[in-house]
């Protein structure tokens, strides 16, 4: 990890942001993910929704899947299944999965690319390990973020974004110490590829071992840091945080975070990731994976799927059971 990388000194720099007079954002709280197992029996490290965090408006959910190093026989997905109502971002770090979806839309997930699936009014996807990597196994790592979409745009029709790993706008901290990947929104007027209704900023950084990474950070959005691997320390107060703890910060312009001096055997770097988004502030009911404004739309969601109207899967992906009605 990574999949991609690039050399610091050949990439547009960040702003040197002055230490005075640069109303930086201090920690509000850390969270520890905890660990759950979706799909086929696949396990994740989720932070949000948790005990500690219900949500981080506008995210309803951040999903660390791995890393891990699957043995033959051993990677599992999630099946076919139903969303309504918000948008799911899939980042593949390393390893890849395969995602088909009732409206055409899908690919291969692979090294440092993104899925962008909007769920909207209604959508059914399934999202699997290749045969490959099944057969023989190998190294898995990825994240999924749910994205919450306000009431007028609940209902709008679905949609998916397929951007490559090239396509992610990459930058550099001031000193060249950080790799910054712009995944989606804006970082100091660089934009990432990925088009959201929603306004968020999705940033990968890999921060070098002793390097600091100063960032400008929009006033009316949140701010999250989330560690993939390695270790290091956030805000002006130097809060520490490691693999698989989230920071939920306070209000502010910038956003200050630096990398240990030393990094546990198994991660050179320190990656996170860094997350803002626009508040919706509005009601918000769930249930699976629908993701509405009040209690009757869920059920109206369960209806609608029942009855086939969030869509159906395409024939070459019928299994022999759904294809015979006996069989069930």
């Amino acid at each position: 990890m990574p999949a991609v990388t690039a050399d610091t000194l050949t990439l547009p720099r960040l702003p040197a942001l002055p230490e005075d007079g640069t109303a930086w954002r201090r920690v509000r709280a850390t969270v520890r993910a905890g660990t759950f197992t979706e799909g086929e029996g696949f396990q994740v490290r989720r932070p949000f929704p948790s005990v500690d965090l219900a949500m981080a408006d506008p995210f309803l959910l951040l999903d660390h899947m791995g890393a891990v190093e699957y043995g033959p026989g051993e990677a599992k997905g999630a099946p076919w299944h139903p969303h309504r109502g918000f948008e799911t971002v899939t980042y593949m770090i390393d390893g890849a999965m395969a995602h088909t979806d009732s409206i055409g839309g899908g690919g291969l997930i692979t090294d440092g690319s993104t899925q962008w699936m909007t769920a909207g009014s209604g959508i059914l996807h399934n999202e699997v390990p290749p045969p490959e990597l099944v057969a023989k196994g190998g190294l898995f790592h990825g994240v999924q973020l749910w994205v919450n979409l306000p009431r007028s745009l609940k209902m709008t029709p679905p949609r998916y974004q397929d951007i490559g790993a090239s396509d992610a706008r990459l930058l550099a901290s001031d000193d060249g110490g950080a790799l910054v990947r712009v995944i989606a929104g804006d970082l100091a007027g660089h934009r990432g590829p990925g088009a959201t209704y929603t306004p968020i900023t999705y940033v990968h950084a890999t921060v070098a071992a002793g390097a600091r990474l100063d960032m400008p950070w929009p006033e009316d959005f949140n701010a999250l840091v989330y560690v993939l691997s390695g270790r290091g320390a956030v805000g002006p107060e130097g809060r520490p945080l490691a693999e698989g703890e989230l920071a939920v910060f306070t209000a502010g312009s910038a956003l200050t975070v630096r990398a240990a001096d030393t990094q546990p055997g198994n991660s050179p770097t320190w990656e996170i990731l860094v997350l803002g988004g626009l508040p919706i502030n509005e009601p918000v009911a769930r249930y699976g994976p629908f993701v509405m404004n009040t209690r009757q739309e869920i059920v109206d969601a369960f209806e609608d799927y029942q009855a086939g109207r969030l869509g159906r899967i395409p024939a070459a992906h019928l299994s022999a059971a759904d294809l015979d009605p006996h069989a069930r």
